[in-house]
């Protein structure tokens, strides 16, 4: 940037922009910038300012101080519409974002706009590609470009002025405009530039910076966003971007658009900014240079002054500036003219390249009372805080109305404003209001929210278009009114009703708030209709009537449609009291119509009408309120009905229909039926919870759990996302499924409790557990977030149930009990009800014995229960009883279902009672026992109590043992000695008491169980298990014998437990106890039931008498191990997921064993659990010994505890890599390599192919690199002792090689040095290029795309440095006798070697002298050489090959040019024909010598003086010539010659009257002269004349005839010569030659109806088939060829299935879908495989349109065949042939290693 004349102009004419003069694709004619003025006075002044500036300016230009001038400033304002002028340079943040234009906010809350032919050149031109339809490339929409908050620089290409005066500010973001000032030499690495991405490359795209000779590229690494990841950018996409690098004298440019680089990036002095090229958005370092009230003054970039109005400074900080304080700014905008430059301090627009956020328009329209004036600036506006603290501010023309003169005073006078909101200015971050009156008291201001359909509204005509008139209601706010709507009837000219301005009133029809769209109607009938306009479903209610519109008319009936989205449907019984037939002859869209409600579904937006009952019927009232639904809302019910499934009740007092199912009214299963049995209809029952609400009716329960549950605020999850694992909730069985049960929960949400969760106990048969409607408690246990499932646990060791919860639910239900009795008494239905009522637990009555059962059971009388039975059962009736005795016994139980009272007479009952305390605790005997509850004696008190059954609410399964049945003692804990809930009953806690042993134990012996360390005991073997063995002892207690405490010599692989059988007496010692479950009552995992097995020794050292027998711990066992120790270990679990096996040394050591060091054999390893049994003896290494938890041993079952250099070892591969190989995961944490060259003893071609991840192999370890292990996977490594032929043997190091020795090795890498081949893990060789290949290759490159890394070559060795390490190689085929490794198909020169090198050398040495002889005296012949390091012979690589192509490339003209005899220009014959052909082959000499004397200086001019020529010229001339004239002659002599008129034809139809090629020629002779009726005439004649039996040449002639007919005739002669020719000619070419002619023109329908006669005619004709498809499938028909196909196959003989099938196949790969084709093929030849024919159509095929991969799979199939060994070689031939052609040497190499294996296998028949 080192121009001065643009700082400081010398005068002149100042350069005027041009405006553009393309029409926009949409132009603005409102005005959207909220300060403008719109006074005339006022543009005439700033006309006449801009006039006077301009004339200044001129005058200013004259010294360098006047221009200073132009950048000082004294006052501050803000950017004012009046101050804009075109290339105004903006900074602005994208609005909206539409279809055509880009709405940007400007500073100081203006807008502008963007249209989309103003972004860049190149996203121009694609807009045109893509409407002139002439490219396809991709085009982006505009929402793709750009979004809400982007930050960009603009300039204002045009201000347009519309009708009313407003201004619309026209802007521009293409680069050319913005970037205008600068130019190619200011370009600085450094500068933040915009630009638009002008095309996307490979690895970049190129970006159009407006500046012209500059490409600027952005590589695709440098295109990020904020989150640091690849950005991906389209054409026209605009950036901001920062240069990083300019190369090439500033024609090429690198950018970045990196968030971090772009926003740490400050426009510096070093970057040569100036007045003239300075951008909007730039940071800037600045000093402030003045504080002002109004902002501030800063001086920036050393010399130049910008200002920082008021809205642009951070609030908090306003106050703090002071003069010389140095901030941080960036450029707003800047005026070109003025050279005034406008700054901002907010740090939101600190960041270059960054977004703003855009605050949310719900305030918009927003009407503020009571708003104060914070500050105040006459020439710019006010800022005002509004109720809230939001400050605002209110710009100068907006605090007076618009024709009002501005009065300061009146505005300050006021301590308080009243404002709208209009706007928010995402620059400033401030909301915009405006204090006008005519604002603030309009109905709508901007958005369309605030209308409603239906509504009246006020508007203005602005314009008719074709589809409807757009009205305009407010400034902000335009509708359409469509066509149909503009007034009761179709308007065929509304322009003669409605003119643009005029007032009108409309009623809404609907309005989409979201893409602002309203709709209005004119409609007087709509307008002034009285009736209650349907704005919603909801208000069309049955009965009513109100006025619609006709939207559609059919068959079915008509669409009437109301206000918003709400329609419905008139059926034709519905239109009229009269029939009608035809509705659209009675009504038409657009139509008002009165309708009357028939029935609305709301829910489905169903609505069904009818014109014709609109005079009579009621309307329905309005509805009954609705029940407000509430999951676990207090409602009270009254029983509408009983059915078998509950009770079928009204919610009240709305009334509503509910369902409270039986199963829900109590917690108590038995209760639930006692309860429904209880309640009659018609009563009404309080505290019941809503549960689910789900169609048809509303749930309801009464169970208290769940009540409380819902009413204390548990744990409820609403939906399935407030699930978590782990959750408790409380639920009812839904569903009892044999796999589970169905647990269902408030709010619908169903969870299931699989079999094995349902309970602690084993589950046989889920019925047995649980009910239908049971309440449990249940914990989360799984969630399958996919499928929305969850599972949930029913165990009672997994739910525990809540504190004091067994007490509580034993007191609801007894309440729940007596509630009934007290029902049913109340009724007074019968005395039975009133005497049980009365009765209770514990009471003493007096009764007479009635009878004595012979089962030992007595029934009893009694006054006060006289309708009931009293009976005593046999255990409770003890003694003689006599019939008619008086006794007084106790009740224990009253049955309300069979209304029987249990009583008991036994003394302990009927005692005296003694008092229990709480806390006391007793042995309880259960007496009586139902389903729920039982009633208990607690001990010798003589006093009675209730408990509940169970004491978990999902308890419902017990043993026969657990159950509580009479007899059955308890031990008991008092709660309560007293509880009112229980009639004065005990209240208390229960659990089983232990069972009582009936074994007798002889004194000598010690407690059951109890034994110490070091006893002996005896006793018989009850189980032998693999790891274990249990032992029944004498007092019948059980102990375990461990595995490895039976014998003291154990065997590999033997099994020590199987030598104890059971039933076997055995003599053992105590060594210790283990914890053991009882699997009697509970499962193993239930805690509190746990007890100690003695632990014993069956080894003869530990029976002796002086055995020493102490217990040991497991720390200290394991002290006992050393690592590398061999130990015998026994198998104890095999764990398929982690691959571990588990084996165990002594009775509480155990050891695991990981998959690698199980064994060494893979296959083994695969299944261990097959290799090793439980309980197997088995040897092992200690690997490591842990002694932290859990504590245990680390073993090693393959002979090995720690890696080294030999061992032979199992690994899993983990990695497969192209170039390195195998990296194998190794036993104890281990890692290893293998290199390729030791994967086998014989190279393979691609020998990672037969690995993968995780497979298992056999390793041996050679060596140690780099912290792993290097393996080899060698036969000869792996087995050394299975003698084995090594093919490729293993290379360790340079003495292992020898020149001349022929080795095999892989490719590493290829580079400019040669092709690197590795022969072993550590030695690598190298070929040069001249050694690699017979052919010359461009580039290393070219060589390493045919010789990829990994590829198996045979070298020879030249030589082998052993000082350096360096193994020369060749990979010629004269060296290795292998093919070279470039196919000839390449088509590579050769690289000349031997005496043809020699004599091009000499040759090309002679000519360079000869040439510089020649030149030796032109002046511009250049002598500059390239001078070489080497000699031509030392040359080597692709550096030799270079040079070679180089200068054969000179010598190329030298030895093509040849002597080109002197021809004259032009040859001329006196035959009167002059043929083209002839001229065209004889150049002129002119023409081949043009070019050659380009020295003489006479270029342009042709020498027309005669050469004098040597003899031996003039002979070649004169021979030629001669050729020449004989050539002709003897094409005159030719009788093919066609004539010239119509007499020759004449005179040759003499000759051959039945040739219908002359006749043909004829005919065309005349249709060139358009005698059309002559050439008929001709045809006529030739029909006649030709003999019959001519008949080919006869259909020529009629085929001609149908040709000329079809282009010059009618569709009547056309049909009268096919009927002829049919006539006289075989049908069946007739018809072909007419489909063909049909088919050639296009004529699609003729020529389909031609082929359908046709196969219907000449069914039995293949080719007719075969014809059809052809041109089905030309048309595109593929789906009609294949049932075509079909119908062929159906009409045709079976003999020509097949070939019609394979032709169809052929004609799907020529015309139709090739995939299809194959299918066909594939499917013919797997039904007929020895068809060779069609094997090699398939492959033709298949070689022209299929992959390289398809086409060999076809040849593999095929050369696996059973057909005849000749036919296998010919395709065996083919195959070779195209690998040649198309492959690379390994794969022609495979195809013979293939060929060579079919002979071997076919043997000497093969071999012939």
């Amino acid at each position: 940037m080192t121009s001065t004349e643009e700082d400081f102009p010398r005068g002149g004419k100042t350069k005027q922009t041009t405006e553009s003069k393309a029409e926009p694709v949409r132009r603005h004619t409102e005005v959207d910038n909220l300060f403008e003025t719109h006074t005339a006075e006022e543009s005439k002044k700033r006309k006449g300012q801009k006039e006077g500036a301009l004339k200044k300016a001129k005058r200013q230009r004259t010294s360098k101080e006047e221009a200073l001038k132009l950048n000082t400033t004294t006052s501050v304002d803000i950017l004012q519409l009046k101050s804009l002028k075109v290339g105004t340079l903006l900074l602005g943040c994208v609005k909206e974002v539409a279809d055509f234009e880009v709405t940007i906010n400007l500073p100081s809350g203006l807008l502008g706009y963007l249209n989309i032919s103003n972004i860049s050149d190149s996203y121009t031109k694609i807009l045109s590609d893509h409407l002139d339809s002439a490219s396809s490339e991709e085009t982006f929409s505009l929402h793709s470009l750009f979004s809400p908050g982007m930050l960009v620089r603009c300039v204002v290409a045009r201000l347009d002025t519309a009708k009313g005066g407003s201004v619309s500010i026209q802007l521009s973001i293409n680069p050319k405009e913005v970037n205008k000032g600068l130019s190619t030499g200011s370009l600085k690495a450094g500068l933040i530039l915009s630009g638009c991405v002008e095309s996307i490359e490979d690895h970049g795209y190129l970006v159009d910076l407006g500046i012209k000779g500059t490409k600027a590229f952005l590589p695709k690494q440098a295109a990020k966003d904020k989150t640091n990841s690849p950005k991906e950018l389209k054409v026209g996409q605009y950036v901001t971007s920062l240069l990083e690098e300019v190369k090439n004298d500033e024609r090429v440019v690198r950018l970045s658009i990196s968030p971090t680089a772009v926003a740490q990036a400050v426009a510096d002095t070093a970057h040569g900014w100036t007045l003239t090229n300075l951008l909007p958005g730039l940071l800037v370092k600045a000093q402030i240079k003045k504080v002002t009230p109004r902002g501030l003054i800063l001086e920036f970039l050393s010399s130049f002054t910008g200002l920082v109005d008021f809205m642009h400074l951070e609030p908090e900080q306003a106050s703090t500036f002071n003069e010389g304080d140095s901030v941080k700014a960036c450029v707003l905008y800047v005026e070109p003219s003025t050279r005034l430059v406008g700054l901002s301090l907010r740090s939101h627009l600190l960041q270059p390249g960054g977004d703003v956020d855009l605050v949310a328009t719900e305030r918009i329209g927003e009407v503020a009372h009571g708003c104060k004036m914070t500050a105040l600036h006459h020439l710019s506006g006010a800022m005002l805080e509004l109720p809230d603290q939001t400050v605002v501010f209110v710009h100068r023309n907006h605090m007076k109305e618009p024709m009002e003169a501005f009065n300061l005073n009146r505005v300050m006078a006021k301590p308080e404003h009243t404002c709208r909101i209009m706007d928010f200015s995402p620059m400033e971050q401030v909301h915009l209001v405006s204090l006008r009156q005519s604002i603030i008291d309009a109905p709508f201001f901007r958005r369309y929210h605030d209308i409603q359909p239906g509504q009246i509204v006020q508007g203005m005509v602005t314009s008719l278009q074709s589809h409807g008139m757009m009205v305009k209601v407010t400034d902000y706010i335009r509708g359409l009114v469509p066509w149909t709507h503009l007034s009761d009837i179709i308007l065929k000219n509304p322009e003669k009703k409605y003119t643009v301005g005029m007032p009108i009133k409309c009623r809404v029809l609907s309005v989409d708030p979201q893409a602002k769209k309203l709709t209005l109607t004119r409609k007087r009938a709509l307008i002034d209709s009285s009736l209650p306009p349907f704005l919603t479903y909801e208000d069309a209610r049955r009965g009513r009537v109100s006025h619609g519109f006709i939207v559609c008319v059919k068959d079915f009936g008509c669409i009437v449609r109301f206000y918003g989205e709400v329609k419905g449907l008139v059926p034709p019984n519905e239109l009229s009291t009269e029939p009608v037939v035809v509705p659209e002859n009675m009504f038409y869209v657009g139509q008002v119509v009165k309708v009357k409600v028939l029935n609305c579904d709301v829910e489905k937006e169903k609505l069904l009408l009818s014109f014709k009952a609109v005079a009579g019927g009621d309307t329905e009232g309005p509805p009954k309120p609705k029940f407000d639904f509430e999951v676990g809302k207090k409602v009270e019910v009254k029983v509408v009905s009983k059915v078998l499934t509950g009770l079928e009740v009204s919610i009240l007092p709305e009334e509503t229909t509910a369902l409270l199912p039986m199963m829900h009214l109590s917690d108590h299963v038995s209760n639930c039926l006692l309860l429904w049995e209880g309640l009659q209809e018609g009563d009404i029952i309080s505290n019941i919870v809503c549960l689910s609400e789900k169609k048809p009716n509303i749930t309801l329960t009464k169970k208290p759990t769940l009540k409380s549950f819902l009413e204390e605020g548990g744990m409820v999850a609403k939906e399935f996302s407030d699930i978590t694992v782990g959750m408790q909730l409380i639920g009812w069985v839904k569903n009892i499924m044999p796999y589970g049960v169905f647990v269902e929960f408030p709010y619908g949400l169903v969870g299931l409790a699989p079999k094995a969760a349902m309970s602690d106990k084993f589950v046989s048969d889920t019925t047995s557990h649980f009910q239908l409607g049971h309440t449990v408690f249940a914990k989360v246990t799984n969630l399958d977030e996919e499928k929305r499932r969850f599972l949930v646990s029913l165990k009672m060791s997994e739910v525990p149930s809540p504190k004091r919860d067994c007490q509580a639910r034993l007191i609801r239900g007894l309440q729940e009990r007596k509630e009934v009795m007290e029902m049913m008494a109340s009724r007074g239905d019968s005395d039975l009800v009133k005497q049980l009522s009365a009765v209770t637990i514990g009471q003493r009555m007096k009764m007479s014995v009635d009878e004595v059962r012979e089962d030992g059971s007595v029934t009893f009388k009694s006054d006060e229960l006289s309708a009931a039975t009293v009976l005593a059962t046999k255990d409770h009736a003890p003694g003689k009883l006599a019939t008619g005795q008086e006794c007084m016994p106790v009740i224990l139980h009253v049955d309300l279902v069979t209304s029987e009272v249990y009583v008991s007479l036994l003394a302990k009952l009927t005692g005296k009672r003694k008092a229990v305390e709480a806390g006391s605790t007793h042995t309880a005997t259960v007496h009586h026992a139902d389903r729920d509850f039982a009633v208990i004696s607690l001990g010798d008190t003589a006093q009675l109590t209730v408990i509940q059954t169970t004491n978990h609410l999902n308890e419902t399964f017990r043993f026969d043992s657990e159950k509580l049945t009479a007899g059955k003692t308890l031990t008991i804990t008092v709660t309560k000695s007293s509880c009112e809930e229980l009639e004065g009953l005990p209240l208390v806690s229960w659990e089983l008491a232990p069972p009582i042993s009936k074994r007798l134990i002889s004194n000598s012996k010690r407690s059951k169980g109890m034994y110490r360390y070091g006893d002996v005991v005896k006793g018989k073997v009850k189980t032998v298990k693999p790891t274990c063995v249990l032992v029944t002892l004498e007092d019948g207690s059980t102990g375990c014998v461990h595995v490895s405490e039976i014998q003291e010599v154990v065997c590999v692989g033997t099994f020590p437990t199987s030598f104890l059988k059971i039933g076997s007496e055995v003599t053992a010692r105590v060594i210790g106890g283990r914890e053991g479950n009882s699997h009697r009552f509970l499962p193993f995992s239930h805690p509190n039931f746990t007890y100690s097995m003695p632990e014993l020794s069956l080894l003869p050292r530990n029976l002796k008498e002086d055995a020493d027998v102490k217990p040991v711990k497991t720390k200290e066992k394991l002290k006992r191990y050393q690592v590398g120790d061999d130990v015998i270990c026994f198998v104890s679990k095999y764990f398929p997921k982690r691959k571990c096996l588990e084996v165990t040394t002594g009775p509480s050591v155990t050891g695991t064993v990981e998959q690698l060091a199980m064994t060494s054999d893979p296959e083994g390893a695969k299944h261990p659990e097959k290799l090793f049994k439980l309980g197997q003896a088995v040897s092992a290494k200690v690997v490591t010994v842990s002694s932290s938890k859990p504590s245990r041993l680390s073993l090693s079952l393959n002979g090995v505890h720690k890696l080294e250099k030999g061992h032979v070892i199992m690994g899993l591969v983990q990695k497969i890599d192209p170039v390195l190989g195998l990296l194998v995961k190794l036993p104890f944490s281990a890692m290893g390599t293998v290199a390729m060259e030791d994967l086998a003893d014989k190279y393979k071609p691609k020998p990672l192919e037969r690995y993968s991840k995780d497979q298992l192999v056999r390793c041996c370890i050679v060596g140690e690199a780099m912290s792993n292990w290097q393996l080899s996977l060698r036969s000869s490594r792996t087995n050394p002792e299975k003698a084995s032929v090594v093919k490729d043997p293993e290379i360790v190091s340079l003495e292992d090689l020898s020149e001349g020795q022929i080795v095999r090795g892989y490719v590493r890498t290829v580079n400019a040095q040669g092709v690197f081949v590795s022969l072993s893990r550590s030695i690598q060789g190298r070929a040069q290029f001249q050694k690699a290949t017979k052919y010359f290759v461009a580039s290393h490159q070219d060589y390493a795309k045919k010789v990829p890394q990994a590829t198996l070559l045979t070298t020879k060795i030249l030589s082998i440095d052993k000082e350096s390490g360096l193994v020369d190689l060749s990979l010629l085929q004269e060296d290795t006798g292998r093919p070279d490794v470039l196919p000839e198909s390449l088509g590579l020169h050769l690289r000349l070697t031997g005496e043809a090198k020699e004599k091009r050398d000499a040759t090309k040495k002679r000519k360079r002298t000869e040439s510089e002889s020649k030149q030796g005296t032109a002046e511009n012949v250049s002598t500059k050489k390239k001078t070489k390091g080497k000699g031509e012979n030392s040359d080597s690589g692709v550096e030799v090959f270079f040079r070679e192509e180089e200068e054969e490339n000179k010598l190329e003209p030298v030895e093509v040019e040849k002597p080109v005899p002197v021809q004259p220009a032009r040859l001329q014959v006196t035959g009167g024909f002059s043929w083209d052909a002839a001229l065209s082959a004889l150049k002129p000499a002119s023409a081949a010598l043009g070019g050659e004397d380009s020295s003489d200086g006479e270029d342009g001019e042709v020498n027309t003086k005669p050469q004098k020529k040597s003899h031996h010229e003039q002979e070649v001339e004169k021979r030629e010539a001669e050729k020449a004239l004989t050539k002709l002659e003897t094409e005159l002599m030719d009788p093919g010659l066609r004539p010239q008129t119509a007499a020759s034809f004449e005179r040759l139809l003499l000759g051959s009257p039945d040739s219908s090629l002359l006749w043909l020629q004829f005919m065309a002779f005349h249709l060139q002269a358009t005698q059309i009726e002559q050439a008929r005439a001709v045809a006529e004649r030739a029909l006649k004349t030709i003999s019959f039996r001519e008949e080919q040449e006869k259909l020529n002639v009629w085929v001609a005839l149908l040709n000329l007919e079809n282009l010059y005739g009618t569709e009547e002669s056309l049909q009268k010569v096919f009927e002829r020719a049919v006539q006289y000619c075989e049908p069946m070419p007739v018809y072909q030659q007419l489909a063909d002619i049909y088919a050639k023109c296009q004529k699609t329908t003729e020529a389909e109806g031609l082929y359908k006669t046709m196969v219907k005619r000449f069914r039995q004709e293949k080719a007719v088939w075969l014809s059809y498809g052809t041109f089905l499938l030309q048309q595109g028909q593929s789906d009609a060829a294949s049932a075509l196909l079909q119908r062929a196959i159906k009409s045709l003989p079976n003999k020509d299935n097949v070939d019609l099938i394979a032709k169809f196949a052929q004609l799907e790969f020529r015309y139709g879908d090739v995939e299809r084709g194959k299918a066909m093929l594939d499917r013919i030849l797997t039904s007929y495989p020895k068809r060779t024919d069609l094997w090699s159509v398939f492959i033709d095929l298949m070689v022209k349109h299929g992959s390289q991969k398809e086409v060999r799979a076809v040849f593999d199939r095929v050369i696996h065949l059973s057909v005849a060994v000749k036919r296998i070689k010919f395709f065996f031939k083919r195959y070779l042939e195209y690998e040649k052609k198309s492959g690379t040497p390994e794969s022609i190499q495979a195809v013979k290693d293939k060929a060579l294996e079919y002979v071997e296998s076919k043997g000497t028949e093969a071999a012939r």
